[in-house]
């Protein structure tokens, strides 16, 4: 999702998104020893947000500034729901989580994440059934996983880079559509266990409260108590698929529509 300069027009033209920015910016850089409001300023030759360790937590920032933004303008959401990383986003605007506890978790989440890049393009998203792509890569059981179930002809496999490259190629012999994801690590599989329980440890001293807002969550596929957003919840967060369509489906089917 992200790109060289995104949010940059709106830094210099809405004051309530800038002076958002410069809060998330303040609480970040203790933690990254970088400013995101120059890498929102950085021409796309010295951008570094092809890097995850840069990019989540620039999107966390626009993200969150953009909630601001909406609702200067009066837009209040009757509840909220994020894909990934952006659960986090979604939890600190709904009241669930602190500002200083979304920072302590996108920035510890995203350093960790760097220790696994660098090996190949580890995501892929495939135009099939969650049955279908689940048969596509039964060959490589124990190597690729679903990371994304986000609809009912769209998922992600992840996983092992070579494996993805095999699986990818046998796919389009078929004439399924595929299209590879910008991602060098294999999230929401057993291959990052290891830094998703160390990540829990990193975090826990968060301390997530009860929603003002209702949260649907993607790691569930349903409402959650804001309460239960604890350190566990932030491991199975990067560890456990994304079940983006069964979030909307049931947000669809609540009594909320904004």
């Amino acid at each position: 999702a992200q790109r060289a300069g995104m949010g940059r027009a709106l830094m210099e033209s809405e004051p309530v998104f800038r002076d958002t920015l410069v809060k998330v910016d303040q609480a970040l850089r203790p933690h990254l020893g970088w400013s995101v409001l120059d890498e929102i300023a950085a021409e796309e030759s010295r951008s570094r947000l092809t890097e995850i360790d840069i990019n989540q937590p620039v999107l966390f920032a626009v993200e969150v500034a953009l909630t601001a933004l909406w609702r200067s303008w009066g837009i209040e959401p009757d509840a909220v729901m994020g894909h990934s990383m952006g659960e986090v986003v979604a939890a600190h605007v709904a009241g669930a989580l602190s500002l200083e506890d979304a920072v302590l978790i996108i920035c510890h989440r995203s350093k960790l994440m760097r220790t696994l890049g660098g090996r190949g393009a580890t995501m892929a998203m495939v135009e099939l059934s969650v049955e279908e792509a689940e048969a596509a890569i039964s060959p490589w059981s124990g190597k690729l996983w679903l990371g994304g179930l986000n609809g009912p002809r769209s998922q992600v496999l992840s996983g092992d880079p070579e494996a993805l490259k095999e699986a990818v190629a046998a796919l389009e012999q078929r004439g399924v559509f595929c299209r590879w994801v910008k991602m060098d690590v294999p999230s929401h599989t057993p291959l990052v266990g290891a830094i998703s329980r160390e990540l829990e440890g990193r975090i826990a001293r968060i301390a997530p409260r009860s929603a003002q807002i209702p949260l649907c969550s993607t790691v569930t596929g349903e409402f959650l108590d804001g309460a239960k957003l604890d350190v566990a919840h932030w491991g199975n967060n990067l560890r456990e698929p994304v079940r983006f369509a069964a979030a909307v489906q049931r947000l669809l089917t609540s009594e909320h529509d904004t």
